[in-house]
């Protein structure tokens, strides 16, 4: 048995499908980087340079 082409309502209902879920993932994933990962890459960061400079000035313990 062949499998009929996709056509109508149901293509249309596949490509907004595929479109919303490209469009939130995307969406998603700039909030998770932006909201999440580089405030803490940022707080890491500080961190450890706060640690370099104390070991620098002596004042390291």
């Amino acid at each position: 048995m062949a499998v009929k082409p996709i056509t109508g309502m149901l293509r249309r209902g596949l490509v907004l499908d595929i479109s919303v879920a490209l469009g939130l993932g995307t969406a998603a994933g700039y909030a998770w980087w932006y909201g999440y990962h580089i405030p803490l890459v940022r707080k890491r960061d500080l961190f450890y340079s706060k640690i370099e400079e104390e070991r620098a000035n002596g004042t390291y313990n």
